[in-house]
C-alpha cells in the first residue's frame, strides 16, 4: 500500500508543479472603490478564468495618493506590483522616478501584444503618450466633467427639463428659478481646481501652463491667470455672494448634496453617474459641461480625468508579460464597452465607442453620450492634449485655497489667480531643480 501510493505521489507531482509554474501571480494595485471597484473585480476574476498562465490579484490601496506611494515605496524595497493605477496628477510624479516603470509600448512589443496608440481616442491617448505617439501607459477610469442636473427640480421650477443651461451666460436664469421655487442649493461642484480652473482652459482650447501644458518640458511655467479664468471666477464669486452657487468642498462633498435631492445641479466626473443611477430619488439629468460662447472655437473638448494603468519595472519577464496580457485583456472592446455601461467611465478605444454606438447604445441611453462628445469634440492641441506637471497634487491644492478666499470674499479673484500661479510656479522650479539634479531630465516634446 505505501509503495502505491509513492507511485501515485510520483505521478501526481510532475502535474502539480507544473500547475503551481503555470499560475504565475501577477499583482495589480488599484484606487478604485465603490461600483467601479466591484466592476473592476469582476473583470479580474474573468480574466483569471479565460486563461490558466497567470493569476491576476488586485489589491485596493486606499486613494489614488496612497496607491502611488505605496507602490513606490514597494518598488524601492523591490517588492512593489507589477501594475499601479496612477492618476492623472501623479504622472510627473511617477515619470520621475528613475527606473521604476517601464513604456507600455515597449513591454507590449516584448509581450507581442498590439497596444498601438492609434487604437485609442485620441483625446484620450494623447496624454498617456510619449513625444512619437506610443502608449507610456493603458488608459483606465477615465472620465470628464459634465452638468448633473435634476429633471424633477427643473419640472417643479418651471424650467424645461430637456434643456439644461448650454453656457455659463444661461446659468442664472436656470439657478434663479431653482431658488425661488425654494431649493436651498442651485448650484454646486465637486474638485473646483479641476472643473473651473483644468477644464475651463482646455474645453477653451487655452494654455493651462507653458510647454505644452507641461509635455514638453519640466521648465514649464503656469499661465491660467488668463482673461477668461478671472473673468469664470468672477461670476462663480458674484454667484456665490447671491446665493446662485453653493460651495461644498474640494473633492466629492457636492456629490452628496445633489443625490440627497439638497443641490438641483452639479459639476462633476461623468463616472458618478455610476454612483447616482438608483440612488437618487428624483429624475437624473446629464448635460454638457457649460462654456462661453462668445470664445472663439469653444467648445473645444474637455480634459480626460481619472487614471492609467502602468507596468512598474524590474519583475521577470514572463510576469512582466502576464502583467502586459491583462492590460491587452483590458483594452478588448468587449471589455471597454462593458467598463463604460457599467461605471460611467468613457471608453478608451475607438472599437469600444464605435460598437456601442452601432448597437444602439447611446441611442437608449443618451446620459453616456455626454462625456465621450464632450472628448471627441476637436482633436486635441497642445494646450488641450492634458497637463502633466510635477507637484500637481500640491498645485491643485493651492489653487483650491486661492478659490477658498474668493468664495469668502477675502481675495479678488484676478488676486487669487495671480497668487496661485506664483506659488505653483515656485513649486514647479524646486521640482526642476530636483530632476535635473537627479538627473532625470526634460521630458520627450509631444508630436507636432
Amino acid at each position: 500500500m505505501r509503495l502505491v501510493r509513492r507511485m501515485l505521489f510520483g505521478l501526481l507531482l510532475p502535474a502539480c508543479v507544473g500547475l503551481a509554474q503555470a499560475q504565475t501571480e501577477i499583482r495589480l494595485w488599484h484606487a478604485m472603490g465603490g461600483a467601479a471597484g466591484g466592476v473592476l473585480a469582476e473583470l479580474v476574476e474573468r480574466f483569471n478564468r479565460e486563461q490558466k498562465d497567470y493569476r491576476l490579484v488586485a489589491v485596493h490601496k486606499g486613494g489614488y495618493e496612497q496607491a502611488l506611494a505605496a507602490a513606490l515605496e514597494g518598488q524601492r524595497a523591490g517588492a512593489g506590483p507589477h501594475l499601479v493605477q496612477v492618476y492623472e496628477i501623479g504622472t510627473a510624479e511617477l515619470m520621475a522616478a528613475r527606473g521604476a516603470w517601464r513604456p507600455l509600448w515597449q513591454a507590449a512589443r516584448e509581450a507581442g501584444e498590439d497596444l498601438d496608440a492609434k487604437r485609442f481616442l485620441p483625446a484620450v491617448a494623447g496624454y498617456f503618450s510619449d513625444g512619437d505617439g506610443r502608449l507610456l501607459a493603458l488608459p483606465f477610469a477615465i472620465s470628464t466633467p459634465v452638468l448633473f442636473y435634476s429633471k424633477t427640480a427643473f419640472a417643479r421650477s418651471g424650467l424645461d427639463p430637456e434643456r439644461p443651461p448650454r453656457t455659463w451666460y444661461e446659468m442664472p436664469k436656470a439657478m434663479e428659478a431653482l431658488l425661488e421655487a425654494g431649493f436651498a442649493c442651485a448650484y454646486t461642484t465637486t474638485w473646483p481646481a479641476w472643473v473651473h480652473v483644468e477644464n475651463m482652459s482646455t474645453w477653451h482650447n487655452q494654455e493651462f501652463a507653458t510647454r505644452d501644458n507641461g509635455l514638453a518640458g519640466l521648465d514649464a511655467r503656469l499661465a491660467f491667470n488668463t482673461h477668461l479664468l478671472m473673468r469664470h471666477i468672477s461670476k462663480l464669486s458674484s454667484w456665490s455672494r447671491s446665493g446662485y452657487f453653493t460651495y461644498s468642498g474640494r473633492r466629492l462633498e457636492g456629490e452628496r448634496r445633489f443625490a440627497s435631492g439638497e443641490c438641483a445641479m452639479l459639476t462633476a466626473s461623468s463616472a458618478s453617474y455610476a454612483e447616482f443611477v438608483g440612488a437618487v430619488a428624483f429624475e437624473l439629468g446629464v448635460a454638457q459641461l457649460p462654456y462661453y460662447d462668445d470664445v472663439r472655437g469653444a467648445p473645444h473638448h474637455s480634459l480626460v480625468g481619472g487614471a492609467g494603468l502602468w507596468v512598474l519595472a524590474g519583475k521577470p519577464a514572463a510576469e512582466t508579460r502576464g502583467a502586459v496580457k491583462f492590460l491587452a485583456f483590458l483594452a478588448r472592446p468587449e471589455i471597454q464597452r462593458e467598463w463604460h455601461r457599467r461605471t460611467g467611465y468613457v471608453p478608451a478605444t475607438r472599437a469600444a465607442w464605435e460598437r456601442a454606438r452601432s448597437e444602439g447604445f447611446y441611442a437608449a441611453h443618451p446620459a453616456h453620450a455626454v462625456a465621450i462628445g464632450q472628448l471627441l469634440g476637436n482633436a486635441p492641441t497642445r494646450r488641450s492634449r492634458g497637463i502633466r506637471l510635477g507637484e500637481f497634487a500640491a498645485i491643485r491644492a493651492i489653487v483650491e485655497e486661492e478659490l477658498e478666499a474668493v468664495w469668502r470674499g477675502e481675495r479678488a479673484p484676478k488676486l487669487a489667480l495671480d497668487e496661485a500661479v506664483a506659488r505653483g510656479n515656485a513649486l514647479l522650479r524646486r521640482f526642476e531643480a530636483a530632476q535635473r539634479q537627479a538627473g532625470t531630465g526634460v521630458p520627450a516634446r509631444p508630436p507636432r
